[in-house]
C-alpha cells in the first residue's frame, strides 16, 4: 500500500446466522452501530459501519444471515443479503468456531467464487479450546479465500489483524464518509432497533422472529429533553401479554433498558412511551413491511 494514496472500500461481511457478524463490525468500528442478541437473524437490513483511520477508509456492509426464508420478511432479508455483494471490493465470510456445518460450508463454497478479495473469519473462538477448534479448521476447506483468521469479535482477540488484512486490500478510492461518521443509519432507525434489541433481549425465544418497531415520532421537546413515541408489533395476543408482563413489568424493563442506550445516542434525556400492538402475520403483509422500513 502506497504511504501518500488514500485506500478505500467496502466490505460485505456475510454468513449464517448468528454467527456473530454484527458483533464483528462494531468491533472494527469501535462503536456500537449494530444490535446484537442471541437471537439468530437479529439484523433485518443492510447497516453500514464506517472505520476510518490514516490514509484509509474501510465501509463495511453488515448483512442478514443466510437462511431458508419462511416468510415475506424472510425473503426480503436474503435479498438484501444477495444485493450487499453488488460492487464491494471484498468480502468477509463469517463462521463460528464453535460449529462450522453444513450450511457455513455452502456459504463459504458460493462466496469463493466471487471475483474480488475474500477473507475467512473463524469466529468466537473465546469460546473454544485449542483441542476443540483445530480439528474444525483443519477440515475447512477454504480453497477461494485469500486468508483465514481466527478471532473473537467478544475479546477482540485478532480483529486488528483482520482488519489491517483488509486495509491492504482496498484499492486507492476517495473518503466515501466524514472522519466522524460511523453509519449510515438516521438516529430514528437505530432508536428503533436499540428498542427491538432491547425486546430481543428479554423475551422468550418464540417472541423475538415476530417483534417490530415502528417509530410514531421523535420529538425534540428542548435542548435537554427527547420524547419519543413507538409500537412495538407482535404477531398474536398472548405474545402481547407476554410483552407487557405482569403489572406491566416487562415492558417498562424493555423500556428503561431502551432509553438509557438512546440517551447515549441522542445525548439528551429521553422521555419514551411504548405501545404493543397485535399485527397477526405482520412479517408477511406487504404494509406492515412498508411500514416498519423492510421494503426495496
Amino acid at each position: 500500500m502506497s504511504d501518500t494514496a488514500f485506500h478505500s472500500g467496502f466490505v460485505a461481511i456475510l454468513g449464517r446466522p448468528n454467527v456473530g457478524k454484527s458483533s464483528l463490525m462494531n468491533r472494527f468500528v469501535g462503536e456500537k452501530v449494530a444490535i446484537i442478541s442471541n437471537h439468530p437473524q437479529t439484523t433485518r437490513n443492510k447497516l453500514l459501519g464506517v472505520a476510518t483511520g490514516e490514509g484509509w477508509q474501510l465501509v463495511f456492509v453488515d448483512t442478514p444471515g443466510l437462511h431458508k426464508p419462511r416468510t415475506k420478511l424472510g425473503e426480503y432479508m436474503m435479498k438484501v443479503a444477495e444485493d450487499a455483494r453488488e460492487g464491494v471490493d471484498a468480502v468477509l465470510c463469517v463462521v463460528d468456531g464453535q460449529h462450522i456445518g453444513a450450511g457455513d460450508r455452502a456459504v463459504m463454497q458460493d462466496i469463493a467464487r466471487m471475483r474480488c478479495p475474500k477473507f475467512l473469519a473463524v469466529n468466537k473462538t473465546d469460546l473454544v479450546t485449542k483441542e476443540q477448534l483445530m480439528p474444525q479448521l483443519a477440515e475447512l476447506d477454504a480453497t477461494g479465500f485469500d486468508q483465514v483468521v481466527s478471532v473473537s469479535a467478544r475479546t477482540g482477540e485478532n480483529v486488528d489483524l483482520l482488519k489491517q488484512m483488509l486495509i491492504d486490500a482496498m484499492p486507492e478510492g476517495p473518503k466515501y464518509f466524514p472522519d466522524d461518521m460511523i453509519t449510515d443509519q438516521p438516529e430514528r432507525v437505530m432508536c428503533a432497533e436499540i428498542i427491538r434489541e432491547k425486546a430481543l433481549r428479554n423475551l422468550r425465544d418464540e417472541i423475538p422472529h415476530g417483534i417490530g418497531v415502528d417509530m410514531l415520532q421523535i420529538k425534540k421537546v428542548s435542548d435537554h429533553l427527547t420524547e419519543i413515541h413507538a409500537d412495538v408489533y407482535c404477531e398474536r395476543a398472548s405474545h402481547k401479554s407476554i410483552i407487557i408482563g405482569r403489572q406491566g413489568a416487562m415492558l417498562q424493563k424493555i423500556g428503561s433498558e431502551a432509553r438509557a442506550d438512546i440517551e447515549r445516542l441522542l445525548g439528551t434525556k429521553v422521555m419514551l412511551k411504548l405501545w404493543v400492538k397485535v399485527r397477526e402475520d405482520w412479517r408477511n403483509r406487504a404494509g406492515d413491511l412498508r411500514t416498519l422500513g423492510y421494503e426495496e
